[in-house]
Protein backbone atom coordinates (compact mmCIF):
# COMPACT_ATOMS: atom_id res chain seq x y z
CA UNK A 1 0.00 0.00 0.00
CA UNK A 2 1.26 3.08 -0.63
CA UNK A 3 -0.50 5.03 2.17
CA UNK A 4 1.15 5.88 5.38
CA UNK A 5 -0.65 5.55 8.71
CA UNK A 6 0.43 7.49 11.28
CA UNK A 7 -1.57 9.73 13.91
CA UNK A 8 -1.99 13.42 13.28
CA UNK A 9 0.47 15.82 14.78
CA UNK A 10 -1.00 18.89 17.13
CA UNK A 11 -0.44 21.46 14.07
CA UNK A 12 -2.38 19.63 11.57
CA UNK A 13 -6.08 20.86 12.36
CA UNK A 14 -6.85 22.48 9.48
CA UNK A 15 -6.06 18.91 7.38
CA UNK A 16 -8.14 17.64 9.89
CA UNK A 17 -10.96 19.98 9.60
CA UNK A 18 -10.83 19.98 5.43
CA UNK A 19 -11.49 15.92 5.83
CA UNK A 20 -13.71 15.74 8.32
CA UNK A 21 -15.94 18.13 6.24
CA UNK A 22 -15.45 16.28 3.51
CA UNK A 23 -16.55 13.43 5.62
CA UNK A 24 -19.51 15.36 6.57
CA UNK A 25 -20.35 15.72 2.83
CA UNK A 26 -20.91 11.97 1.47
CA UNK A 27 -24.00 10.26 1.04
CA UNK A 28 -23.42 8.09 4.04
CA UNK A 29 -22.97 11.03 6.15
CA UNK A 30 -26.46 10.48 7.83
CA UNK A 31 -25.97 7.40 9.23
CA UNK A 32 -22.47 7.63 9.73
CA UNK A 33 -22.10 10.33 11.85
CA UNK A 34 -23.64 12.38 14.68
CA UNK A 35 -22.91 15.21 12.98
CA UNK A 36 -24.09 17.22 10.63
CA UNK A 37 -21.89 19.53 7.74
CA UNK A 38 -23.64 22.72 8.65
CA UNK A 39 -22.90 22.29 12.34
CA UNK A 40 -19.09 21.26 11.79
CA UNK A 41 -18.46 24.12 9.25
CA UNK A 42 -19.55 26.80 11.95
CA UNK A 43 -17.21 25.72 14.43
CA UNK A 44 -14.33 28.03 15.00
CA UNK A 45 -10.91 27.34 14.31
CA UNK A 46 -9.97 27.22 17.84
CA UNK A 47 -12.47 24.63 18.23
CA UNK A 48 -10.70 22.30 15.41
CA UNK A 49 -6.95 23.17 17.15
CA UNK A 50 -8.24 21.59 20.00
CA UNK A 51 -9.81 18.70 18.48
CA UNK A 52 -6.44 17.97 16.56
CA UNK A 53 -4.13 18.71 19.41
CA UNK A 54 -6.08 16.41 21.94
CA UNK A 55 -6.06 13.77 19.13
CA UNK A 56 -2.21 13.43 18.38
CA UNK A 57 0.09 11.79 20.76
CA UNK A 58 0.11 12.65 23.90
CA UNK A 59 -3.09 13.80 24.17
CA UNK A 60 -6.64 11.75 25.32
CA UNK A 61 -7.58 10.52 22.52
CA UNK A 62 -5.83 9.36 19.01
CA UNK A 63 -6.26 9.93 15.78
CA UNK A 64 -5.30 8.10 12.50
CA UNK A 65 -4.82 9.31 9.01
CA UNK A 66 -3.73 7.50 6.15
CA UNK A 67 -1.44 9.74 3.58
CA UNK A 68 -0.54 9.38 0.33
CA UNK A 69 2.58 10.02 -1.47
CA UNK A 70 1.40 13.13 -2.14
CA UNK A 71 0.68 14.47 1.14
CA UNK A 72 -3.05 14.52 0.66
CA UNK A 73 -4.96 12.43 3.11
CA UNK A 74 -7.24 9.57 1.93
CA UNK A 75 -9.15 8.62 5.38
CA UNK A 76 -9.01 8.61 9.23
CA UNK A 77 -10.48 6.59 12.38
CA UNK A 78 -10.32 8.01 15.98
CA UNK A 79 -9.85 5.97 18.95
CA UNK A 80 -11.94 7.46 22.12
CA UNK A 81 -11.12 5.78 25.14
CA UNK A 82 -13.69 5.45 27.77
CA UNK A 83 -13.44 5.46 31.43
CA UNK A 84 -16.06 2.96 33.81
CA UNK A 85 -18.71 5.33 34.89
CA UNK A 86 -18.32 8.21 32.10
CA UNK A 87 -21.21 8.67 29.63
CA UNK A 88 -20.53 7.38 25.99
CA UNK A 89 -21.26 9.17 23.03
CA UNK A 90 -24.71 7.34 22.63
CA UNK A 91 -25.64 7.80 26.07
CA UNK A 92 -25.04 4.20 27.48
CA UNK A 93 -23.22 3.77 30.53
CA UNK A 94 -19.58 2.91 30.12
CA UNK A 95 -18.73 -0.44 32.42
CA UNK A 96 -14.93 -0.93 31.70
CA UNK A 97 -12.44 0.88 30.22
CA UNK A 98 -12.57 0.34 26.62
CA UNK A 99 -11.79 2.19 22.90
CA UNK A 100 -14.10 3.34 21.35
CA UNK A 101 -13.67 3.32 17.20
CA UNK A 102 -15.48 6.84 16.04
CA UNK A 103 -15.39 9.18 12.85
CA UNK A 104 -14.46 6.23 9.86
CA UNK A 105 -14.06 8.10 6.84
CA UNK A 106 -12.29 6.86 3.60
CA UNK A 107 -12.27 9.00 0.62
CA UNK A 108 -15.02 6.97 -1.89
CA UNK A 109 -11.70 6.38 -4.12
CA UNK A 110 -10.10 4.30 -1.46
CA UNK A 111 -12.69 2.22 -0.57
CA UNK A 112 -11.88 -1.50 -1.27
CA UNK A 113 -8.03 -0.59 -1.69
CA UNK A 114 -7.47 -2.08 1.63
CA UNK A 115 -7.06 1.53 3.54
CA UNK A 116 -9.49 0.76 5.78
CA UNK A 117 -8.34 -2.16 7.16
CA UNK A 118 -4.92 -0.31 7.55
CA UNK A 119 -6.63 2.37 9.57
CA UNK A 120 -8.06 -0.32 11.64
CA UNK A 121 -5.14 -2.22 12.14
CA UNK A 122 -3.42 0.65 13.43
CA UNK A 123 -6.15 2.34 16.04
CA UNK A 124 -6.88 -1.40 17.28
CA UNK A 125 -2.99 -1.83 17.95
CA UNK A 126 -2.88 1.26 19.59
CA UNK A 127 -6.12 0.73 21.87
CA UNK A 128 -4.92 -2.55 22.64
CA UNK A 129 -0.74 -1.80 23.26
CA UNK A 130 0.78 -1.30 26.77
CA UNK A 131 2.07 2.05 25.46
CA UNK A 132 -1.00 3.36 23.91
CA UNK A 133 -4.60 2.88 25.60
CA UNK A 134 -4.15 -0.41 26.78
CA UNK A 135 -7.37 -1.83 26.56
CA UNK A 136 -9.02 -5.39 25.88
CA UNK A 137 -12.56 -4.36 24.65
CA UNK A 138 -12.49 -2.59 21.34
CA UNK A 139 -16.37 -1.21 20.70
CA UNK A 140 -17.79 0.73 18.04
CA UNK A 141 -21.45 2.02 17.08
CA UNK A 142 -22.89 1.17 13.62
CA UNK A 143 -26.71 2.64 12.35
CA UNK A 144 -28.91 0.32 11.32
CA UNK A 145 -29.42 1.67 8.17
CA UNK A 146 -25.70 1.65 7.34
CA UNK A 147 -25.10 -2.02 6.29
CA UNK A 148 -21.88 -1.17 4.00
CA UNK A 149 -20.19 -0.16 6.98
CA UNK A 150 -21.42 -2.97 9.53
CA UNK A 151 -20.13 -5.79 6.58
CA UNK A 152 -16.97 -4.02 6.86
CA UNK A 153 -16.67 -4.40 10.98
CA UNK A 154 -17.48 -7.81 10.52
CA UNK A 155 -15.41 -8.91 8.26
CA UNK A 156 -12.94 -7.15 10.07
CA UNK A 157 -14.03 -9.40 13.46
CA UNK A 158 -16.37 -6.93 15.17
CA UNK A 159 -19.74 -8.49 16.11
CA UNK A 160 -22.53 -6.98 17.67
CA UNK A 161 -22.57 -7.41 21.54
CA UNK A 162 -26.88 -7.37 21.67
CA UNK A 163 -26.38 -3.80 23.09
CA UNK A 164 -28.00 -0.99 21.27
CA UNK A 165 -28.69 2.43 21.95
CA UNK A 166 -31.11 5.18 20.17
CA UNK A 167 -29.53 7.66 17.79
CA UNK A 168 -29.13 11.03 19.17
CA UNK A 169 -32.03 13.63 17.69
CA UNK A 170 -33.74 10.48 15.86
CA UNK A 171 -35.42 8.05 18.93
CA UNK A 172 -36.87 5.59 16.05
CA UNK A 173 -33.54 4.85 14.78
CA UNK A 174 -30.89 2.50 16.35
CA UNK A 175 -27.23 2.37 16.54
CA UNK A 176 -25.95 -1.13 17.57
CA UNK A 177 -23.05 -1.50 19.90
CA UNK A 178 -20.50 -4.03 17.75
CA UNK A 179 -17.53 -5.45 19.44
CA UNK A 180 -13.90 -6.20 18.70
CA UNK A 181 -13.17 -10.72 19.43
CA UNK A 182 -9.78 -10.85 20.48
CA UNK A 183 -8.21 -12.56 17.85
CA UNK A 184 -4.85 -14.36 18.43
CA UNK A 185 -2.03 -11.75 17.41
CA UNK A 186 -4.46 -9.10 17.44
Amino acid sequence: MEHLIRPVRGDEWRQVRALRLLALRDPAAPVAFLETYENAVAKPDDYWRERTTNAAPGGPIRQFIAEGPDGGWAGSVTVLVEEPGAPSALGTGVEVRQAHLVGVYVRPEHRGTGLTEALFEAAVEWARAADGAGVERVRLFVHEDNARAEAFYRRFGFARSGQSASVPGDPSAREYEMVLARAPGR
